[in-house]
């Protein structure tokens, strides 16, 4: 076979060259050269495609939206524990309870949110879809508070709601979690996906996305706290509902008016029946032993430039089992599993004792916006000629939000961009950790807040504290919350496999879910407990007056627990192992492999020739003894060494 000298080619790149280059090769390259560029040429409308899509044009839509809803969202958060108890008459504690577990379900549905748009519909139909039912429910709130004949008559109970009334008021509270819920479960996300991770500077942009969503949502909620709760306090809770629906409706309008500049998705696949078949295939071969080597696992490379590839770990090796390949096996879904497939398990496995570390910081978020709504509500309103309603106090930390996020990204993420090298400018973890330890200085000042609240009410009724007493803990909770939030939000996005993006996303509101029906365990634990073991008893939370309770013993408590809390998220922050992207992997593992990806011709112009001409000597002569042993026909040979050729010209292809 002839073969060519060294010699330069002057129309590669960077003035390339060549080792020892067969004719044959050199026909099969400029081919490949060929094909490459009528890839580029392929590729230029989705080049395009991405540049007048995406980024924060398309976000500014979704920005819009936040702001608005959030303005609503917050607004009940804070103010319907007083609608609760006012005109709906329930107890303190009931009124408390019904908001926390109405909190709970709007969080929690939001995996219903996310799971519908990474499987059935796209993200921005989801949001549409359930933002319909938002509004219906809205509309509904807004016709009972208006009508005095829906509202219950008083009755000495802890609950006073039955009938018709009860119908209709759980029926919008139902509709209104399930609204809410899905419409968060899929707006981060879709906002999200207007980046491309793989992008450095839009991976870049993509934490100052989260950034700037807080910051929208702040500003909401800013008009909300103040004059949205203003009109309902003060004037009338039917017209503080009504705004909410407008401003709502105006906002999901906006939304849909973006469609021409979204990026969208299309959903994919199942995750929940992904995660299935991991788990039974895992099952059904936990008798089979692990190969010894990595590359003997099951993976499949249908299409490197839309398949996400997560490189394999070896934690939770019994998953690992789920990649076994058995002899005479077919490979099928139910049967083998890729490493792909079982990392995306373990990704999720790994991201539970996160979920779970957080929740106590919800449960002390949902105190504020309840006992503490309810201590601003027996303090001293005024501030000079003006009375404050006490479900605006939260617009302390909100301001404190709009100062601090833009000092944050603008000051903080360059200069540690510099030092850590990471695009958020700290890792999403190290930023819910320092969140967690703000909660829980947060609880211990609210407690101290409340003993001198206490005391001032039962030495002097008429001469209660200022509101803005409260404003301590607010203040260090909304900090709190700039950093979990958002540290939450950018984690699990970036964790999530590309199959559930939103699904994952839906995780942080999961938290929060859980931890405003941990705040309605405890509520009634305490109280239960409380009652045995205290001499009055009564117990700490019990009945309508906060100046015969112990309130700030509970706060107390939540302190304690959440700075053990802390030192249980280090434990699984530090064993958590960020995903990485698999996407220089070679077909080396046992499956279906696709061509492996080309490397770049100056590296291999770096490799000595002689070596090169040994190891294919070595190939040749190894051709031969297969050829002497098994005998193959000329046609087969002709194949062989067809591949081989092939493979060669591919290593050195720029």
């Amino acid at each position: 076979m002839l073969k060519a000298t060294v010699f330069p080619i002057e129309s590669f790149q960077f003035g390339l060259y060549v080792h020892r280059i067969t004719p044959s090769c050199l026909k099969t390259l400029h081919i490949s050269r060929m094909g490459d560029k009528e890839v580029k040429e392929e590729l230029k409308p989705i080049i395009q495609w991405k540049k007048q899509k995406g980024g924060f044009r398309a976000c500014m839509f979704i920005f819009v939206l936040s702001a608005l809803d959030n303005m609503g969202f917050v607004a009940n958060m804070v103010s319907l524990v007083l609608y609760f108890y006012g005109v709906m008459r329930f107890d303190l504690s009931s009124s408390a309870n019904t908001l926390t577990n109405f909190m709970g379900s709007t969080f929690l549905l939001s995996l219903v949110g996310g799971f519908i748009s990474d499987t059935y519909l796209n993200r921005l139909t989801t949001c549409l879809l359930f933002g319909s039912l938002e509004v219906m429910a809205l509309v509904l709130l807004t016709v009972q508070a208006a009508l005095d004949h829906l509202h219950p008559d008083a009755c000495g109970k802890s609950s006073c709601v039955k009938g018709g009334v009860a119908v209709m008021f759980y029926t919008s509270l139902c509709l209104y979690a399930l609204g809410m819920g899905g419409v968060r479960g899929s707006m981060t996300a879709l906002g999200a996906d207007q980046f491309d991770e793989k992008d450095p500077i839009e991976a870049k942009a993509l934490a100052t996305f989260f950034n700037w969503l807080l910051l929208s949502t702040t500003l909401g909620s800013i008009i909300g706290v103040t004059g949205v709760v203003w009109v309902s306090t003060q004037r009338a809770w039917h017209w503080g509902f009504f705004i909410i629906t407008i401003a709502s409706s105006i906002g999901f309008v906006i939304l849909a008016l973006g469609k021409p500049f979204y990026r969208i998705k299309t959903p994919g696949e199942s995750p929940i029946l992904r995660i299935a078949q991991v788990i039974v295939v895992a099952f059904k071969n936990r008798k089979l032993p692990l190969p010894e080597s990595r590359e003997e696992l099951y993976e499949v490379y249908k299409d490197a430039t839309v398949v996400e590839k997560i490189a394999h770990t070896n934690q939770m090796r019994f998953l690992d089992k789920a990649t076994i390949l058995q002899e005479n096996f077919e490979p099928q879904p139910w049967k083998v599993c890729t490493v792909t497939q079982v990392e995306e398990v373990k990704i999720l496995t790994r991201m539970l004792p996160i979920i779970a570390s957080t929740i106590i910081m919800n449960t002390c978020l949902a105190q504020l916006q309840t006992f503490s709504v309810q201590q601003g509500n027996v303090m001293n309103l005024k501030l000079g000629s003006f009375t404050v309603p006490a479900a605006s106090i939260p617009v302390i930390p909100l301001l404190f939000l709009c100062i601090l996020i833009p000092i944050y990204e603008f000051f903080f993420v360059p200069f540690a961009r510099k030092i850590t090298h990471h695009p958020s400018g700290v890792t999403q973890l190290q930023r819910v950790g320092m969140g967690l330890v703000l909660s829980s200085i947060s609880m211990t000042i609210a407690g101290f807040v409340e003993v001198k609240r206490r005391d001032q009410g039962r030495k002097d009724p008429s001469k209660p504290i200022s509101l803005f007493w409260l404003s301590f803990q607010f203040a260090i909770f909304g900090i709190a919350d700039m950093f979990t939030a958002v540290g939450l939000l950018e984690f699990f996005y970036r964790e999530a496999p590309a199959t559930m993006k939103s699904l994952s996303t839906s995780f942080t509101w999961l938290s929060m879910s859980l931890g405003y029906f941990m705040s309605t365990v405890f509520v009634n634990v305490i109280n239960t407990v409380t009652k045995r073991i205290t001499p009055s008893k009564q117990g700490w939370l019990h009945g309508f007056d906060l100046n015969q309770n112990n309130l700030n013993l509970f706060f107390w408590f939540l302190a304690i627990l959440s700075c053990l809390n802390f030192f249980n998220f280090l434990y699984w922050a530090s064993w958590y192992k960020y995903k990485t992207k698999d996407y220089n992997s070679k077909s080396n593992l046992k499956g279906e492999a696709e061509t492996t990806p080309l490397k770049m011709f100056d590296e291999e112009a770096k490799r000595d020739g002689s070596t090169q001409n040994s190891r294919i000597k070595a190939k040749e002569s190894s051709q031969t003894s297969e050829a002497n042993s098994e005998g193959p026909s000329s046609s087969d040979e002709t194949e062989e060494d067809g591949k081989e050729k092939e493979r060669n010209c591919r290593e050195w292809k720029h």
